[in-house]
């Protein structure tokens, strides 16, 4: 009933126990960050649409909705809780052959591991499990290359984690995946033209339907014959056939210890990764231009992937959501150059709509695909920025890693210093330097309940 891929992920999954120390110390930061952009996004429509669909139903015995002194069921905790942690394109990112943000998961882990009562190692071997199994799969295939989101991964990294919680074997982790995928896939129409709300919410939902798979297998529902490699299963539907390379899955048909969360990025802007190269390069050109009403034309530089995702569709030439404006690149752009910096506040309705940002955008900006510039993704992220004033000056910047990115890496200081700054206004000092502590020293914690309660502002 099952095939090969299930077979390789339920093995890897229950077999896997030791987490290396480097791996280890990479969740807890990625477990901060994600509790940091949350909370910077406590605010925002769809954070507070999502908690008031989880006030709908109230479970004393349940899990903690974040930032709140209220508790529903897992499933519902872990769609509303990942709302928050996704809505500010603020929380980490893989890039290969498939894009992914692989901390979705973390919020949909956390739920489990509260509901069960386990500890901080349980929680950290969870996380580092799906990371594996999500990037992995995202070196191995296109989802986007044929029309689907690249959230079905998460799907497939998010049952795993949640399979090594509950403590499911082998064959009802296999079913568990059956049930994740087959019934569940997401299509990328998610995120073509003006993007909604569900762009920060497509991927909890599927972290809530992978917990709901893993929960179903736990209680003994069997799952669809071959999910994978079946007639009308996900290589044949989601990926037009094209496989799963063998190559990208070796390490875990050999059960290597899980890593790739180190080959994963942390985002320095709350903008979509292809753009953050762009963020440095355009707080580089505000410096050295000075004055931005100097400006006089700008020309973007980009490379295939990104132009694909956040540059081709008209809307971004004129984005009216927060959602369209944060993936796209000529806003980002010109919003970074007039301003010096992009911030949560650069998207706005006011700053969307001011007649500056307007003007330079839709009359003053270029923007093309570059072939060299392809030619260096997914290795680093290059863009290149060119702005000439109207004395005919010319400023050209470019940018291949961007801070965060896997080869120019945040430290802890960066990284605790963007919790601090996500959370300021929000969260008591006192209690953020406890939560800071408490997730940095994880693996020592029997009751997670510790960190939930340090969250209630």
């Amino acid at each position: 009933m099952s095939d090969k891929y299930t077979k390789i992920l339920a093995n890897y999954t229950y077999r896997t126990e030791d987490i290396p120390k480097e791996t280890v110390h990479e969740v807890k930061r990625r477990i901060l960050d994600s509790l940091g952009v949350m909370f910077a996004a406590l605010d925002g429509d769809a954070p507070v649409a999502a908690r008031r669909y989880g006030h709908l139903f109230p479970h004393p015995d349940g899990v903690t909705i974040f930032g709140e002194d209220f508790k529903t069921n897992p499933e519902i905790a872990a769609f509303v809780n990942g709302v928050m942690v996704r809505y500010l394109d603020f929380n980490d990112t893989y890039l290969s052959k498939e894009p992914l943000h692989p901390s979705d998961m973390i919020p949909g882990l956390l739920a489990i591991a509260e509901w069960r009562g386990l500890n901080g190692a349980d929680l950290i071997k969870a996380i580092a499990i799906a990371y594996e199994v999500a990037v992995n799969l995202c070196d191995a295939a296109s989802l986007r290359a044929h029309g689907w989101d690249h959230v079905n991964y998460i799907a497939v990294g998010e049952t795993c984690g949640a399979a090594k919680l509950l403590g499911l074997a082998t064959e009802a982790i296999e079913n568990a995946l059956a049930i994740a995928v087959v019934p569940h896939a997401s299509m990328r129409q998610t995120r073509a033209g003006e993007l909604s709300m569900w762009k920060g919410a497509a991927a909890a939902n599927s972290v809530r339907n992978a917990i709901f798979a893993a929960l179903m297998a736990m209680s003994g529902m069997t799952g669809p014959a071959r999910p994978f490699a079946g007639e009308m299963g996900f290589i044949a539907q989601l990926l037009a056939g094209e496989d799963l390379e063998d190559l990208a899955l070796e390490p875990l048909l050999k059960g290597r210890p899980p890593t790739r969360i180190l080959d994963t990025y942390i985002k320095f802007y709350p903008v979509e990764y292809h753009a953050q190269s762009i963020v440095d390069i355009v707080g580089e050109l505000h410096e050295e231009i000075g004055d931005p009403s100097r400006i006089e034309e700008v020309h973007i530089e980009t490379f295939k992937a990104a132009y694909e995702i956040i540059a081709k569709d008209p809307e971004k030439w004129h984005p009216r959501t927060r959602e369209t404006a944060d993936h796209s690149i000529q806003y980002i752009t010109i919003v970074g150059l007039l301003d010096g910096q992009v911030t949560k506040e650069s998207f706005d309705s006011e700053r969307l709509n001011d007649e500056r940002v307007i003007e330079l955008l839709s009359k003053r900006t270029t923007l093309e695909e570059k072939p060299e510039l392809t030619a260096g993704y997914p290795d680093g992220i290059p863009n290149r920025v060119t702005v000439r004033t109207k004395e005919g000056k010319t400023y050209t910047k470019e940018v291949r890693y961007p801070r965060g990115h896997a080869k120019n890496r945040m430290t802890d200081d960066e990284v605790i210093g963007k919790f601090r700054g996500n959370v300021e206004g929000i969260l008591p000092p006192e209690r953020s330097r406890r939560l800071i502590e408490t997730i940095m020293e994880l693996e020592e914690l029997d009751d997670l309940g510790e960190i939930t309660r340090l969250w209630i502002p």
